[in-house]
């Protein structure tokens, strides 16, 4: 089967904030159960080292997230775990698991949640950097950037990073690098724009463009539907479910042969991809 440089898998679909920038999913909550995440892993084998507990949902509200890390590093895989750090208090047995390579941690989902980078929220995020950055990669994601950046609500939590960690790179309200500035060993701050979520009710954006989904990319939802990026937060491009089908055949199907036969020729063939915001970024 064709490479692959990440393989996302939505552990849970469920979240404990409702965050204006996140445009919510239609679908049930549910968390995946043992038999299927093993499932996904066995069907991954061979197409990618790195697996993403993301698309929808804060993958700490797992009950089983420390068995599935135990599980993805018998496998071999090494995790990229994306949060919105409201409970990395609670997420201390996660630290130093061999497969948890990277936390990403999305600090504007406290401030969008109406909690403007609380002392205790950011505390929390701080304690948690400080137990967990000499096995893990950290970036501390402000992805909430507008055009007019001096309407940004950045300077309190950036201020707040300076105060504790003293980095020596300078940090300002602006869209950084993809892996970020770095403000100690393993932890980097990243900014970016907001992005608009793809959404069959809104307008098309354009026909036009690319997309690295099914390139480098693919998903395993939480009941096992099989889609090409993680921005597809209700599943509407199902290409397949691997209870029912191998994810070799899936990936081979006419609909993912589509999508990426329209790719190579800079065309959205799908509805969905028309609609989306981040596929701008690739121009």
């Amino acid at each position: 089967m064709k490479k692959f440089k990440r393989v996302y898998i939505e552990i849970t679909n469920a979240c404990n904030l409702s965050c204006g920038f996140c445009p919510k999913t239609k679908r049930k909550g549910a968390f995946m159960d043992e038999a299927l995440f093993k499932r996904a892993l066995e069907s991954i084998k061979g197409i990618s080292e790195f697996v993403y507990f993301h698309v929808m949902g804060e993958p700490l509200l797992h009950p089983k997230l420390g068995e599935f890390l135990d599980m993805c590093g018998e496998y071999g895989y090494k995790v990229n775990l994306t949060t919105n750090g409201t409970m990395l208090d609670k997420a201390g047995t996660i630290i130093g698991k061999p497969a948890l390579r990277q936390v990403n941690i999305s600090l504007h989902s406290n401030d969008d949640s109406g909690n403007k980078y609380s002392e205790e929220y950011l505390e929390k995020i701080f304690d948690f950097v400080d137990k967990a950055k000499s096995t893990t990669l950290i970036c501390l994601r402000l992805w909430n950037l507008t055009d007019k950046s001096e309407a940004s609500a950045n300077g309190a939590v950036i201020s707040a990073i300076k105060a504790r960690y003293s980095p020596g790179a300078v940090i300002e309200d602006k869209p950084t690098h993809v892996r970020g500035i770095k403000i100690t060993e393993n932890v980097f701050v990243n900014q970016s724009k907001a992005f608009e979520w793809p959404d069959l009710s809104r307008p098309d954006i354009s026909m036009d463009g690319f997309c690295y989904g099914l390139r480098e990319q693919v998903a395993i939802l939480v009941d096992g539907t099989v889609v090409p990026c993680c921005l597809d937060k209700d599943g509407d491009l199902n290409l397949g479910n691997i209870l029912n089908d191998s994810l070799e055949d899936i990936l081979s199907g006419p609909r993912a042969k589509a999508i990426y036969d329209g790719f190579s020729g800079k065309k959205a063939v799908e509805p969905l991809c028309r609609k989306c915001g981040y596929r701008t970024r690739f121009k």
